[in-house]
């Protein structure tokens, strides 16, 4: 694929604000993953190669979360295996997926998410982590393996998945769950990447050039707090999702 310079700027502006997007709360491939099919890229292959700047952005955010000591570093470890083996499973159907197939799945998933941004579903208040009960631990442990599956097949929508998951079943504050939340991904994300490079020919130099994007925002995500730009923020994102559901489903 040969890309305009304005077609390489805009894929690292996407990543800037994915991977900020991704490490404040979640829902940042729903930026990445769209504009490189807009750019002609097939679906499955923009769901592959979409997981390399998954992973700088991560490893960005998590080298700036481990200079200031992780909470419960055996618990997110723990979790992070858990969701392995789910990731494997879930990038297997990944790459046999049909591209037909991908976008009426995409579309639903971005129909799905757009209904939780507007009614903000899932937000809470809680920054006090609770000692997780033995059942707990087993509850938590156990949806995080099918977790690790969706974040493995498709990753969109991926903060909406975990943070209930650290938050409400395990009782963890909002800034921990936020926290274990970037490391579960990246750990899981890699297992993913290597069964997607093995089975599809990935574009990684695009993954490469949006990782460079998802890597800043990433690090600015790690420091910040999203403020009084949430509402104009939300309401890009809103209009953007929009568009995408009409594109794939009318105009594929």
């Amino acid at each position: 694929m040969d890309l305009a310079l304005w077609e390489y700027a805009a894929l690292v502006l996407a990543g800037i604000v994915a991977g900020f997007i991704n490490v404040m709360a979640g829902g940042g491939s729903i930026i990445t993953v769209p504009i490189m099919m807009f750019l002609g890229v097939p679906g499955p292959v923009a769901n592959g190669t979409n997981r390399l700047p998954i992973v700088a952005q991560n490893i960005s955010a998590c080298l700036t979360y481990l200079r200031h000591g992780v909470p419960e570093l055996r618990l997110v470890l723990s979790l992070a295996v858990c969701a392995v083996p789910g990731a494997i499973a879930g990038a297997l159907l990944g790459v046999t997926i049909s591209v037909e197939a991908f976008n009426i799945v995409l579309a639903g998933v971005m129909a799905l998410v757009l209904i939780l941004i507007m009614t903000n579903a899932g937000s809470q208040e809680s920054n006090v982590t609770l000692k997780p009960s033995r059942k707990r631990l087993l509850a938590g442990h156990g949806l995080m393996v099918l977790a690790g599956f969706w974040g493995g097949f498709i990753q969109i929508g991926m903060g909406f998945i975990l943070l209930p998951i650290l938050h409400r079943v395990l009782g963890l504050s909002l800034v921990t769950a936020n926290i274990h939340k970037v490391f579960i991904i990246l750990l899981y994300t890699l297992s993913a990447l290597f069964v997607f490079g093995n089975q599809l020919e990935l574009l990684w130099w695009i993954g490469g050039v949006m990782a460079v994007g998802n890597g800043m925002g990433g690090w600015l995500g790690a420091r910040l707090t999203l403020s009084g730009g949430e509402p104009v923020i939300r309401a890009l994102v809103i209009i953007a999702i929009a568009v995408m559901i009409v594109k794939l489903i009318w105009f594929t």
